[in-house]
């Protein structure tokens, strides 16, 4: 067997090698650290295969190109930190709405406001299901490596393609710009996913119309099919409504199409989990450190094991309460004041303690400093 490229690549540069293996060919973004690299790899890469890069006047300008790259029929992705993507939750809205696929790439860094640019935090975890107003199911999953950067942004690829909406990768600065060597995937060995185009004729086409899987066909524009792509609540033509037998059936689809089929998004990683009386569940770099906390624990005789999420949202609850039902306590680590220690909480039954383990001065959390909380809880 041939043996497969090895690289070293930075987190940020994983991104790109990922998103260009899914089929994106349209990068839309405005420099914001630490995710600048993402938009300085995809600057050198696409124009070699045909695809297209612009920089934008800012965050807002940058997502509605991405939107109007995807809705003409190109994968579509941009790239950005806290305060980039707070000026993007508008439009992220209005991609919901409109069922328009798209990826982007949130590479953490500490907040509010500018915060700390150069420091790693995982505090838009929530941001990136609760960022939008009004009702929406968002999509957002974490790697945790340099190699399942890639992995991760082809799967949000699949998953934007799949279900017609938005998904976030929510990385962190750790990752973005840490370095490894990994082994490049060839060709055809992970899937793609591409959307499912129209087979009717243009007159019987209705741009949201109500499939057995929620999920309607979605043309480019510029194929034959007219329709019309607005914000407002619309019925299955696109045309505006204040109907409530239309409004209804439109917002349950909106979520339904991932909460039914949400076994398809759920990801994640278990490791000693099935004789484990306690376990760290974390995510993003932080899950590496809590995985060599487990190998430490568990040499020095204590059935401990780990969970890490790759999928944040929709949240996993009936898989975490499964994994962790031996379990007498969970320690859930995070990079910010406590996020998913809520949804942690909701997932497991009350006689299962969960402690925090919360760092948010800009920091990493070390395996040693799980190892001593563990300590602390036993």
């Amino acid at each position: 067997m041939a043996q497969k490229e090895r690289v070293l690549v930075m987190g940020n540069q994983a991104c790109v090698l990922g998103a260009i293996y899914a089929g994106m060919r349209f990068y839309a973004g405005y420099p914001i650290t630490p995710s600048t690299e993402v938009a300085e790899g995809c600057a050198r890469e696409l124009p070699k295969i045909g695809g297209r890069f612009i920089q934008m006047e800012d965050e807002i300008g940058s997502i509605a190109a991405v939107i109007g790259a995807s809705v003409s029929g190109l994968k579509a992705m941009t790239a950005t930190s806290g305060p980039g993507y707070s000026l993007m939750v508008e439009n992220i809205g209005y991609a919901y709405m409109t069922e328009t696929p798209l990826v982007v790439i949130n590479v953490q860094r500490g907040g509010p406001s500018t915060g700390l640019p150069t420091k790693v935090s995982q505090s838009d975890t929530m941001q990136a299901q609760w960022g939008t107003h009004g009702d929406n199911t968002a999509i957002a999953v974490a790697p945790s490596t340099i190699g399942e950067t890639i992995t991760e942004v082809v799967r949000a690829f699949n998953l934007a393609e799949r279900f017609r909406t938005p998904v976030t990768v929510l990385l962190d600065e750790v990752i973005g710009h840490s370095r490894q060597v990994i082994e490049l995937p060839e060709e055809g060995e992970l899937e793609i996913i591409d959307r499912v185009k129209p087979t009717c004729t243009p007159e019987e086409f209705e741009a949201f119309a109500m499939t057995d899987n929620l999920v309607s066909p979605m043309p480019a524009y510029g194929d034959g099919y007219r329709y019309v792509c607005t914000g407002l609540t619309h019925d299955p033509r696109g045309f505006t409504t204040n109907k409530p037998e239309e409004i209804a059936p439109k917002l349950h689809k909106l979520r339904h199409k991932i909460i039914d089929y949400k076994d398809e998004i759920f990801k994640m990683r278990a490791e000693n989990m099935d004789d484990a009386e306690v376990a760290f569940i974390s995510y993003g770099s932080v899950s590496r450190a809590a995985l060599q906390a487990t190998d430490i624990v568990r040499n020095a005789g204590f059935k401990v094991g780990a969970v890490q999420l790759h999928t944040i949202w929709p949240f996993p609850y009936e898989p975490i309460k499964e994994l962790c039902r031996n379990c007498r306590a969970v320690i859930v680590a995070e990079l910010n004041m406590g996020q998913i220690i809520h949804e942690v909480h909701r997932a497991l039954p009350p006689e299962i303690e969960v402690h925090p383990l919360q760092r948010y001065d800009g920091e990493i959390l070390t395996p040693m400093q799980l190892v001593e909380k563990l300590e602390e809880v036993l």
